[in-house]
């Protein structure tokens, strides 16, 4: 049943057999040896419109990342270890080879194309990889020049975009509905953008702007192109919903030293806000972007623009090089980090305030869940996935300022709980006495965005669940409580987490936090805490920390709190920070072996249940404050 479940994510028309035939119909065109289809879309998100999801309409996989790359008569789809199970359940295995990388004997899209390339050697020939350098970093192709220099691989990016060109010219969908051109991206994006107020956000547009001027001219920078969709929301202090579960809307934008773009629909912003914004922007259609751009770049004197690795697609970078090809301007290239990403990270004293609500919110609204859960399993009520998820949904809804969920949500029951991003929770899998249900769930509210998991046990657990449940809990607590001086980073942090399973010879593979937005993506960066983030933690950012274990067959744990780094009083001269919570939830009192938590541990977990008790007293009924009561009751 999962299997048929996860499979109607995606309402195709043609097979897979037909797509991946008329995407090689359409590689001959460029003499292409094979073609390169990502998760993100132009602007570089992992979570686009449905019109942009290339890779999940053409091969059903509907994981947030993974890679496509389609060669002339072999496919493969490159997962890592949060996809393997839905990957092996969405993808039909005769057509797409899988690729679960990090395990053995299972390549990686480097190490495939340098064996294509070998192939293509053996017939004196290099091999042709084409791809969409809008839907690229900087960084990434960057780093593909680098290793294909002398690897027979010739890169051929294509201006159109070739999953769009077989998806889109199917006589059933309409000619009409071409998707490449600016213009109709433009046309597609009609909901209305809305601004929000300074006392939502800390700050105008046109401080923020001053800030990223400021800091422009530090690094003597001219201009500054930004095509990440929410640096865009946030320097503007505008929202929209063109992206699912993501208040943002799709455009570029362009900062120089004395003037601001905005390039989107027109027709989309009120009249009123585009009178607000043209004091500190200039609003412009989305097809201008290119244009303009060039323009800002083709000075007399040298102009040096600050393009993103990460964050800037090298479909811009294409754009810049090619001005200076055509007209010999004088430019100089910068690549570093975008400064506003930094700022954006650093919530100011408003933004920690809308945060801190919102996530009073979502914590009501999952505690009610639990206690109805609760009680309906009492009354003998048989529960589906299904449930849980409309039930939890419907809480959300009911608090003030909700605008929509942040994620779709995650219900896994049973052995669906080790599917790390199960969401789609399905009204035919029941919870089951002895098994898990992993609750995964988020929300955006106006001014702040929520995102928190609970593990609980349907009945009685087994000492095996409680042993594991109890690791991840101390996995979790551990990292909560750790204090840390400046300058430590999140791959610091991992470590502090992870060794705790690592004991116990378990592991995840998810990094253990991640940047979180105020009313905007619920993964952001520059901060997070993993095994690859080296940026360093500081006042102001909010971060996940969500330790776990998954046992294919057996069922999954993720235990998951926001939290938002804060000052800590100090000993000594230097200056040390440590985490304040934003989520209070109760954790499942059957899944904890109190007597292997350290008094340290136990007396933070005891406290936490406190809070949970005293920061949801005033707001709930008694009958739930009594529940909840219960559910924190002190242990040890």
């Amino acid at each position: 049943m999962v299997a048929a479940n996860l499979k109607t994510n995606i309402n195709t028309q043609e097979s897979t057999h037909s797509k991946l035939a008329d995407l090689r119909d359409s590689m001959l065109n460029y003499d292409l040896d094979c073609y390169f289809i990502p998760s993100v879309d132009e602007h570089l998100n992992l979570y686009g419109s449905e019109a942009k999801q290339r890779r999940a309409w053409i091969s059903g996989f509907t994981g947030s990342a993974g890679d496509l790359l389609v060669g002339k008569n072999l496919a493969w789809l490159f997962v890592d270890s949060r996809y393997y199970e839905q990957a092996e359940l969405q993808v039909d295995s005769a057509l797409i080879q899988i690729s679960k990388l990090g395990l053995e004997e299972n390549l990686t899209l480097i190490e495939t194309l340098e064996k294509l390339a070998v192939e293509s050697a053996q017939n004196q020939t290099k091999l042709r990889f084409g791809f969409d350098p809008f839907t690229l970093s900087v960084e990434q192709y960057q780093s593909w020049v680098k290793k294909f220099a002398t690897a027979g691989i010739e890169l051929i990016p294509i201006s159109e975009n070739l999953a769009d060109k077989v998806r889109w010219r199917s006589p059933r969908r309409g000619s009409h509905n071409l998707a490449k051109t600016s213009e109709t991206l433009a046309a597609i994006d009609e909901s209305p953008i809305f601004s929000l107020p300074v006392s939502l956000t800390g700050e105008s547009a046109a401080e923020k702007l001053a800030r990223v001027r400021e800091a422009m001219q530090k690094a003597n920078i001219d201009v500054l192109p930004i095509t990440n969709l929410n640096q865009i929301a946030w320097l503007f202090n505008l929202r929209g919903s063109d992206i699912p579960n993501i208040p943002i809307f799709i455009s570029y934008a362009i900062v120089t030293t004395d003037a601001a773009f905005l390039f989107t629909n027109p027709q989309r912003v009120l009249a009123e806000i585009q009178q607000d914004l043209h004091n500190c922007a200039t609003l412009l259609p989305y097809a201008k972007y290119p244009e303009t751009l060039q323009d800002c770049v083709s000075q007399p004197k040298q102009i040096r623009v600050l393009l993103d690795p990460k964050h800037t697609t090298a479909g811009t970078h294409q754009l810049i090089i090619d001005r200076q090809s055509a007209t010999e301007s004088n430019i100089e290239i910068v690549f570093e980090a975008n400064p506003i990403e930094g700022m954006k990270a650093r919530k100011n004293p408003v933004e920690i305030e809308q945060m801190k609500s919102a996530n009073f919110k979502a914590s009501k609204a999952k505690t009610f869940t639990l206690k109805w859960l609760t009680e309906q399993l009492e009354n003998g009520k048989v529960l589906t996935e299904f449930d849980v998820k409309e039930t939890v949904e419907r809480f959300y809804q009911e608090e003030a300022d909700f605008q929509s969920l942040s994620f779709r949500t995650i219900a896994g029951a049973g052995v669906n709980s080790s599917i790390v991003h199960y969401g789609t929770p399905s009204p035919e899998i029941t919870l089951k006495p002895g098994e898990f249900l992993l609750l995964d769930s988020g929300s955006q509210y106006l001014g702040g965005t929520t995102d928190d998991t609970r593990t609980v046990i349907i009945g009685e657990p087994t000492a095996l669940q409680i042993e594991h449940y109890t690791t991840v809990l101390i996995a979790h607590i551990s990292c909560a409580m750790q204090q840390f001086p400046k300058g430590a980073m999140g791959v610091q942090l991992d470590a502090i987490a992870r060794s705790i399973l690592w004991q116990e010879q378990l592991d995840y593979g998810h990094g253990t936090g991640h940047g979180v937005g105020a009313f905007l993506a619920v993964h952001e960066g520059p901060n997070g805490i993993s095994k690859s983030v080296q940026y360093a933690l500081e006042p102001g950012m909010v971060t996940s920390i969500e330790p776990g274990y998954y046992q294919p067959g057996w069922g999954g744990i993720r235990i998951e709190n926001l939290y938002v780094v804060v000052e800590m009083p100090s000993k000594y001269d230097t200056v040390w920070y440590g985490f304040e919570p934003l989520t209070y939830i109760p954790f499942d009192r059957k899944l904890i072996n109190a007597d292997r938590l350290s008094k340290t541990q136990l007396a933070w977990l005891n406290n936490y249940h406190g809070a949970v008790v005293e920061k949801l007293a005033s707001a709930i009924d008694p009958a739930t404050l009594e529940w909840l009561k219960t559910a924190c009751v002190a242990l040890g």
